[in-house]
């Protein structure tokens, strides 16, 4: 699907090291039927996939903690962050990279997910379009110690809260990244743990 308010697309490449960043010049047409040029940047790091692990007899969710060094530039004094497992794609369909990013990072074994959005989390400036799922989890599904795949320089520490204590860090800012956010409340909302 086309939008007929933009025309005459012009896309440049400002760089591409670990990722890709555009600027785009183009005319948009206003509501007062006059056409003006905009310019954006937009960062293209790859689509991905992030899950909430829960386990609903002991009412507990597995998150990751590791080190994110934008975060450490902007004001969280240690780069450490809270988030639920997740990945690029790669190449792969949401639903493979999600149980490979589980593997690696948990040690779990997870063979069901449920897909329950597809979200774009900073949609001002990263083209990065995010599957998010759900899955359960139980002592039986753990086969490695996790922590990331070794090429990755990932180091990450796998962690298991009480749904509640989770929800509780969102509001005393222990989490703060909005995938997780935004998959706690889902789960929250959706009754997940609900007999």
């Amino acid at each position: 699907m086309k939008n007929g308010k933009i025309k005459n697309i012009e896309k440049r490449v400002l760089s591409d090291d670990w990722y890709t960043l555009n600027k785009y010049s183009f005319e948009y047409h206003r509501e007062d039927g006059t056409w003006e040029t905009q310019h954006r940047e937009a960062y293209d790091c790859g689509d991905g996939a992030a899950i909430l692990l829960f386990n609903r007899d002991k009412k507990t969710v597995l998150l990751t903690r590791q080190f994110r060094m934008p975060t450490y530039t902007n004001g969280n004094d240690d780069g450490m962050m809270i988030e639920v497992c997740a990945g690029l794609l790669d190449g792969l369909y949401p639903e493979e990279c999600i149980k490979k990013e589980v593997l690696e990072e948990t040690g779990y074994l997870i063979n069901t997910v449920d897909q329950v959005m597809v979200t774009y989390m900073c949609p001002g400036s990263v083209t990065q379009k995010l599957y998010l799922f759900l899955a359960e989890y139980d002592q039986t599904m753990k086969i490695d110690d996790g922590g990331g795949a070794a090429d990755e320089t990932e180091n990450i520490e796998v962690l298991e809260y009480d749904f509640e204590e989770s929800l509780n860090m969102i509001s005393k800012g222990a989490i703060k990244d909005v995938k997780s956010i935004t998959l706690l409340q889902y789960a929250a909302l959706t009754g997940v743990f609900s007999d």
